[in-house]
């Protein structure tokens, strides 16, 4: 962990465990805080301007999350990433979200169309001039007005819950893989299937989108081998049957 990844936290009225839990999640996820890493509770709640207590808190949300493990006598791991993890990730984001988009078509106001509009504009002026961090942020943003568009901002908590394994190869795709401009692309499909009230072809564009991971994830494991965890081979017996 090197000295510009984390920073003391600027107090606010949010609660300070779910400051910390925010920023090492997103530590994590763009790649500061690597994959097998160690982590002290001690240098994090110095790193962070704070007492252990809420890193402590922080550190059990993670673990829940499937983005740290706690080694007994030894301190908390930052998880390598799972294939079986972000593939398990994207089929239920896929069944929600795919869902959300087919209600979004037959009920989006035009208010809320307008945010759509408006969430494609900053990510085509974002393709070339922001970070993946902050492009990241915008399609997070989009994913999000997709559920409030379906009257379902629930679904999007739900979604929340289960990515993170993804999110971590999703800021991988963003910065080797899959070029912005075709994320853009795809958004524009899905938005453009919603303005003309055609839930099928909504939810055949979301798919299509979410099956993306799919395609770079073998590329991306090949090509870090050391952030990812060993896969299980399968048994001959498994393999006859």
């Amino acid at each position: 962990m090197n000295d510009r990844t984390l920073t003391k936290l600027e107090i606010n009225r949010e609660p300070m465990a779910r400051q910390v839990t925010r920023a090492l999640r997103n530590a994590i996820v763009t790649m500061q805080l690597s994959p097998g890493e160690m982590l002290s509770e001690q240098d994090l709640a110095r790193r962070f301007g704070v007492s252990r207590s809420p890193v402590r808190e922080a550190l059990i949300k993670l673990s829940e999350a499937g983005l740290v493990r706690v080694l007994p006598q030894r301190g908390t791991q930052v998880v390598k990433i799972s294939r079986a993890g972000v593939e398990d990730a994207r089929f239920i984001r896929e069944a929600v979200e795919t869902a959300v988009v087919r209600e979004a078509a037959l009920k989006a106001s035009p208010a809320m169309l307008a945010e759509l509009n408006a969430s494609l504009t900053r990510q085509k002026r974002a393709q070339r001039s922001k970070t993946t961090e902050e492009f990241l942020a915008l399609d997070e943003e989009f994913h999000r007005l997709l559920a409030e568009a379906a009257g379902r901002p629930a679904a999007w908590q739900m979604i929340e819950d289960v990515k993170p394994q993804m999110d971590r190869v999703r800021f991988l795709d963003m910065t080797q893989a899959t070029p912005r401009h075709i994320v853009v692309a795809q958004h524009v499909l899905i938005v453009d299937a919603i303005k003309a009230g055609d839930p099928i072809a909504a939810e055949q564009a979301m798919r299509q989108h979410l099956s993306e991971i799919l395609r770079s994830l073998p590329e991306l494991a090949a090509q870090y081998p050391d952030l990812f965890e060993l896969e299980p081979e399968a048994s001959p017996a498994a393999l006859i049957a």
